[in-house]
Formats: C-alpha cells, sequence, structure tokens
C-alpha cells in the first residue's frame, strides 16, 4: 500500500485497514482488497489527480439508485480513492452465469428515459464519455461515440488519418443499418469478462461501469467483443426481450466500432486493424 493511504483510508472510514492485498485490475488505478477491523472486506482503487474515482462512484451509485444490478456498494469516492464493498468471485463465466447475466441485463434494459445520454458525461476506461441528452439514437452514436472517440483518437497519434475519412463516410450513411430503438434503455457500458465478478454459476457483481442511456444492442454487441457471453446468454436474453432481426449479421460490428475506437484511443496496434476490417466489411 502506498506510504500515506491507510491514513486516508482511516480518516475515510474512521478505521485502518489490519491488512491489504493487490487485486488485479484498474485501468485507470491501483486497486487492493482491504482487511479491517471488524472482519469486513473491502476494495480500495486509488489513482492519480484527475483519475476522477469520484465519477466511477457515482456511476456505481447510479445503477444501484436506478437498478437491481448487483454493482458494490460505495463507502467514500474522491478524484484519486474509491473505497467500495469487496464482492465474491470465484471461477468463470459458466453456461448458468451467463443465463443469469441476461437476466440482469434484460432487467437493465429496461430502465428507460426519454432521451440518449445522460445528465451528465462519464468516463470509459479512464477517457472522457459525453453524454449530451439527445432524441435521435443515430445522432448521439454518430456524433459522440464513433466521430468523437475517432477524433480523440487522430489527436494522440493511433490513428490514421485516412481511416477517420473512411469513418467519417460510414457514419453519413448509418442509416442504412440502424434504425431509432424503442426507448433509450439504461447500459453498464463496458461489458468485458474483467468486469464481470462470478461465483457459484451466478453473476456476484458488475463492476467499472461506463453507464448511460442508449440502444440496448451496443451493449450486446460489446458483450461478444471479446467473447464475455455466448449462445447460453443470447438464448435466455432472448427469451426476455427478443433481439431485432440482422443483429448478429449486421448490426454487432458496426457497433462493436465504438469500443475498439476505445481501445484504438487507449492502446493503438492491432486495434487499428480491427477498425479497418470493420470499415472494409461495410464497404468502406
Amino acid at each position: 500500500m502506498p506510504a500515506g493511504l491507510d491514513r486516508v483510508i482511516e480518516e475515510a472510514l474512521g478505521m485502518a485497514p489490519v491488512r491489504s492485498r493487490p487485486l488485479a485490475g484498474g485501468c485507470v488505478g491501483d486497486v487492493i482488497q482491504l482487511s479491517m477491523p471488524d472482519g469486513a472486506r473491502l476494495v480500495a482503487k486509488f489513482g492519480d489527480a484527475g483519475a476522477q474515482m469520484d465519477l466511477e462512484g457515482w456511476m456505481l451509485r447510479y445503477l444501484r439508485d436506478h437498478s437491481d444490478l448487483p454493482v458494490p456498494r460505495v463507502l467514500f469516492e474522491a478524484d484519486r480513492l474509491l473505497i467500495m464493498e469487496h464482492l465474491p468471485s470465484r471461477g468463470g463465466i459458466t453456461a448458468d452465469a451467463q443465463r443469469h447475466g441476461a437476466e440482469l441485463l434484460a432487467a437493465l434494459h429496461g430502465v428507460t428515459q426519454s432521451k440518449f445520454g445522460l445528465e451528465k458525461d462519464t468516463l470509459i476506461g479512464g477517457l472522457h464519455q459525453p453524454n449530451p441528452l439527445t432524441k435521435s439514437w443515430l445522432e448521439f452514436f454518430r456524433d459522440q461515440r464513433l466521430m468523437y472517440m475517432g477524433a480523440q483518437a487522430v489527436s494522440v497519434g493511433r490513428l490514421p488519418t485516412d481511416i477517420m475519412a473512411r469513418i467519417e463516410t460510414l457514419c453519413g450513411k448509418l442509416d442504412q443499418w440502424i434504425s431509432e430503438p424503442s426507448a433509450p434503455s439504461l447500459i453498464h457500458g463496458d461489458m468485458w469478462s474483467g468486469n464481470v465478478l462470478c461465483a457459484a454459476g451466478r453473476i456476484t457483481g458488475l463492476i467499472d461501469p461506463a453507464i448511460y442511456y442508449a440502444d440496448p444492442e451496443i451493449e450486446l454487441a460489446f458483450s461478444t467483443l471479446f467473447s464475455t457471453f455466448g449462445d447460453a446468454f443470447f438464448d435466455r436474453y432472448s427469451e426476455l426481450r427478443p433481439l431485432t432481426d440482422g443483429f448478429f449479421e449486421e448490426r454487432r460490428d458496426l457497433y462493436n466500432l465504438y469500443p475498439l475506437l476505445v481501445h484504438v484511443r487507449l492502446f493503438g496496434g492491432s486495434y487499428v486493424q480491427s477498425v479497418d476490417a470493420t470499415l472494409a466489411r461495410y464497404g468502406f
């Protein structure tokens, strides 16, 4: 534990941890498990100034207040430090866990509001994620997701300008594949396996959210990008919220351009080739 962090934790909680150990994860900060004098186990996530851990805490509170999604209870949040309850995690995402995940996300996607976006901007992978309230999903996805994140990737030299030009051309023709959904749905927003905690065939927690109101298909698409969920998930999800024809064949790869651009902005490398291949698949 960094020098002085135990004192900060004691000031925040009224007691100092008796033990700590590092945990995996933490795109924008380090993560440790804390053993407290009263026997409780907590998780502390800490980073440099500007890490906006308080915004992550706000997103977790929002999910607890607006849905039944299992997310950790936040005990303290500030720019550089987030303290939350520890949730059990033992084992991988089994078929039973996938079916449970489908039930959780189907219920989450049933939480709606009148406009796409959110009352405040959020984060994804530590990156700014703009959420201006917008009546049109196509306009929101075009301007606040593809165009915005593409421009961010260009600005740091990780996305070639000729590929950005192809993204702009695609954005002018999105209505060939995307229609307006019936209502904006609340999504977790960062549905890869590292954010899914499981134990005994159940989802025990979903962490590191990047929330906003969206077409829920963008969440479903993201869940396939790094093979978080598969057939067991989609079979159960479609029983609860039937998928519109063409999701897998036409829209999944299009929606996954956004998380791919996030990864290009963060890492560059092979993710640029993935964006290039996706654009080529749609004729651009």
